[in-house]
């Protein structure tokens, strides 16, 4: 068993608290990411999809995980699921000191996460305090105005990694 935690990092212009629509533990959000087979190191043509609403039974019947998914080159079998409460929103402070915020904690078996895809359902406030709701960064980037600052608000150089958490 391995954990791997979903760290994400962007530039925010005049923004803060970037994270999934309903919060850091979203039951809806929907993470996009290929996976790499522990066995043979085949990595998947197309992204799994997992979602914390969203399970399935392990064949023992026992207990549940959010993906069990096939290695279509060795036939091995491998699963994600899904451990909430280790998330916090990307804010402006770790934005413009170059770091990182924690988004998900996976729980992977036979399987390794890899190259996570930014997609819908994205939620940030400008430091004025205006919020900006269902953004979609699957185009990598997002800008506005901020009417009540009337400033402009922007996130790019979006980037995300899996890392080996114990």
């Amino acid at each position: 068993m391995v954990n791997y935690l979903l760290m994400i990092t962007a530039e925010l212009e005049n923004l803060t608290n970037l994270q999934p629509e309903d919060g850091k533990d979203d039951p809806n959000f929907s993470y996009y990411f290929k996976l790499k087979c522990g066995n043979c190191g085949e990595v998947t043509q197309k992204e799994t999809c997992v979602c914390l609403n969203e399970t399935v039974s392990l064949q023992q019947g026992r207990s549940t995980t959010h993906l069990v998914q096939k290695c279509k080159f060795c036939s091995r079998e491998g699963t994600v699921t899904m451990i909430p409460g280790r998330g916090s929103p990307l804010t402006l402070e770790l934005s413009e000191s170059g770091k990182s915020a924690p988004l998900m904690l996976f729980d992977c078996r036979g399987a390794e996460p890899v190259g996570f895809l930014f997609g819908e359902g994205w939620k940030v406030e400008s430091v004025e305090g205006t919020k900006f709701e269902g953004i979609d960064l699957s185009e990598g980037e997002f800008a506005d105005y901020d009417e009540k600052g009337k400033c402009p608000v922007m996130i790019s150089n979006l980037k995300a990694d899996f890392t080996v958490v114990k």
